[in-house]
């Protein structure tokens, strides 16, 4: 079985440990965890999704986040492109993204060095799955040849699998937060 065909299959799998998962879990509980592995920060670009299907909701986080820093959530510009970022705060007008996802009708571009990262799923190693198009690996490549950035993967415990079959282009993660707390990769 190839890579491709491995990852179609524990995708099938997470989505599916997902979708029981949302709405059943305490998404409070998960907020404190990533507001606690992101610490007491000011001055910071960060990086938020807007939660699509049943991805866990970094919004109440965000919300908090953005006091002293400034946020922002990812644009998808084309296929085989790394995302974009446009500033984002409570309140700022949205329309309907690539897949669903809203993004601000207009704001400046910036360049996160902290990203909150929605996933499919997860291993132990911190390695993550996402949907398969590359986005977030493209744009942790790109911003980790500039600079120091931190990738904090938010989902829920249920969708962790079993080891990631990896490919040279995918990005591990600092850290996956989750409700019942956080997984950081044991560096040898």
């Amino acid at each position: 079985m190839s890579v491709a065909e491995q990852k179609a299959t524990l995708r099938r799998m997470a989505y599916e440990a997902r979708k029981r998962a949302f709405g059943e879990e305490d998404v409070s509980a998960a907020s404190a965890a990533l507001l606690a592995e992101i610490g007491p920060v000011r001055g910071r670009i960060i990086s938020g999704y807007m939660p699509i299907r049943t991805e866990i909701d970094p919004i109440p986080a965000m919300t908090v986040l953005a006091e002293g820093n400034r946020l922002c959530v990812p644009v998808i510009e084309a296929k085989g492109q790394p995302l974009k970022f446009r500033v984002w705060a409570p309140g700022v007008r949205m329309i309907p993204g690539p897949f669903g996802a809203p993004v601000p009708v207009e704001g400046d571009w910036v360049a996160p060095d902290i990203l909150i990262v929605p996933l499919v799923g997860f291993d132990a190693a911190a390695n993550r799955l996402g949907y398969g198009g590359g986005f977030y690996d493209r744009t942790l490549a790109v911003l980790r040849a500039a600079r120091p950035t931190c990738a904090i993967g938010f989902a829920f415990s249920a969708q962790q699998l079993p080891p990631l079959p990896l490919e040279p282009t995918d990005q591990p993660l600092d850290a996956i937060v989750t409700e019942a707390g956080t997984l950081r990769p044991v560096v040898p």
